[in-house]
């Protein structure tokens, strides 16, 4: 008769392949965890980027037009109030196309002063966002990110 031999893993082998799996999920997680954030931020750079873009092309359009400093212009069907040749905040997000940041919670502001994009479902969503201060006579609109509650 043969004997038959059972081969598989002792117990030693085993508890040293969950260690080293703990082990590894342990600096693994905090690293895929701060990738949320890392997300969070990247969006707000990129609706910065957009206002930034929709407003010079406001500009521009409004130097082809020879538009009044403080007149306006239509973009893509919006019109878009000028200051100082660029769009004031209360029409900002217009230029921009809000239709495609469903992810931000936008605050108008007077033609004067400043617009806010706060992204939603951020940890601390008021320091989470991006602004919009409108052009002076002597200087270009302002867009600011503010990624610290992100």
């Amino acid at each position: 008769m043969k004997a038959s031999l059972e081969r598989g893993f002792t117990l030693i082998e085993l508890v040293v392949v969950i260690t080293i799996l703990g082990i590894l999920a342990a600096f693994a997680v905090p690293r895929f965890i701060a990738l949320d954030t890392q997300a969070r931020i990247a969006t707000i750079n990129g609706l910065a980027g957009s206002v930034k873009s929709a407003a010079s092309l406001a500009r521009g359009l409004a130097m082809a037009n020879n538009a009044a400093a403080t007149g306006t212009v239509v973009m893509e069907g919006q019109t878009i109030t000028l200051l100082n040749y660029y769009p004031d905040s209360a029409t900002i997000a217009s230029a921009v196309n809000s239709d495609n940041i469903n992810d931000f919670a936008f605050t108008a502001g007077t033609a004067t002063t400043v617009s806010t994009w706060t992204k939603r479902n951020a940890p601390t969503a008021a320091t989470c966002e991006v602004t919009y201060l409108p052009a002076t006579a002597s200087a270009p609109p302002v867009v600011a990110v503010v990624p610290g509650g992100c």
